[in-house]
């Protein structure tokens, strides 16, 4: 049996977030731990998972409190290293008037970018040891990282984890959309469980009707699953010849996005763990959606994601409240 439900490989970096003006009139960022990898491990822990994080931090004030705040949420911090030359990944997320956000990247570079194959081979226990491997993108913007990160999929794949997969496009850090693409059709080749948001859809296939350019990168890739989010409007999950949908949960207290599509990954992750990827219901996995959808919603009316992650209790009651 393995050690570990989840592994995650990627970005662990610190999110400044707005959060008002000084009154000298100058905005006031909160640094609030994150990256998508992590994020997604912490929902996982909240839901009864115990998971690992393999990656790379700055021997700084910020990597040190990093380290501190996974292994408080019970997240497996023995494959995070620490560079003693190059310093933490810092990202600044701004919210814009539609409520979108804009990010502004220190991370020339940063030392999520400098983790090695060797340390993913230093770590290999944890990839020969996990149910489901997760991986985004940005892992794969420059090297060392990519290389290590390819390794990274290769001997979980030959330990018979599932791979799991959200792209988590972030322009300002591509040398090229082509880049980009590259790196999500490796993902979409290698990946069992897809997580996309509809603005990847739609980047990657060129088509705006999301429903259709998914079920085309599913029956391009052979991808069993794939949960396409839709922001506030909802999700889908596309699986053999049946497509389910459900709406989101509209959230009047909503102050920022960040972590949402985090935490919806997690929530699905989590479903196909406990359930397998044969013989899955339409019935089941609209339960996944409306659980993913509302843990989504929740976590968009707090700051940062990955310290303040939804409860299974405060999913349920807000469910529940809903109803």
């Amino acid at each position: 049996m393995s050690k570990f439900n989840v592994v995650a490989l990627g970005e662990l970096l610190i999110d400044f977030t707005n959060n008002g003006m000084s009154a000298q009139g100058n905005p006031l960022f909160e640094a609030n731990p994150g990256g998508a990898p992590c994020n997604v491990l912490s929902m996982l822990q909240n839901l009864g998972n115990s998971t690992a994080f393999i990656g790379k931090v700055g021997d700084d004030f910020f990597g040190k409190m990093l380290r501190e705040r996974i292994e408080k949420q019970g997240i497996e911090a023995s494959g995070l290293v620490q560079d003693a030359t190059v310093p933490t990944t810092l990202a600044f997320v701004n919210k814009l008037a539609n409520g979108d956000r804009d990010f502004s990247f220190y991370r020339k570079p940063g030392a999520d970018m400098m983790l090695t194959a060797d340390d993913v081979r230093a770590n290999r226990n944890l990839l020969e040891n996990t149910e489901v491997f997760h991986l985004g993108t940005l892992s794969m913007t420059d090297e060392p990282a990519k290389e290590a990160t390819k390794l990274a999929v290769s001997i979980a794949k030959e330990s018979g984890a599932v791979i799991s997969f959200d792209p988590n496009y972030r322009e300002p850090l591509w040398e090229s959309v082509e880049d980009a693409l590259e790196a999500m059709k490796y993902g979409f080749e290698n990946c069992d469980v897809l997580k996309i948001s509809d603005n990847e859809v739609e980047l990657f296939t060129g088509m705006a009707d999301i429903e259709a350019g998914a079920k085309k990168i599913q029956k391009e890739f052979e991808i069993p699953i794939v949960f396409a989010t839709l922001g506030a409007e909802g999700s889908m999950a596309l699986y053999k010849d049946f497509v389910v949908k459900k709406e989101g949960y509209k959230n009047p207290d909503t102050i920022e996005t960040t972590g949402a599509g985090d935490t919806f990954c997690a929530c699905a992750i989590d479903y196909i763990r406990r359930n397998g990827l044969n013989d899955l219901s339409e019935a089941g996995l609209s339960e996944c959606l409306s659980f993913a959808n509302a843990a989504a919603s929740i976590i968009t009316t707090r700051r940062g994601a990955l310290s303040v992650m939804p409860t299974l209790d405060e999913v349920r009651l807000f469910m529940k409240s809903r109803t």
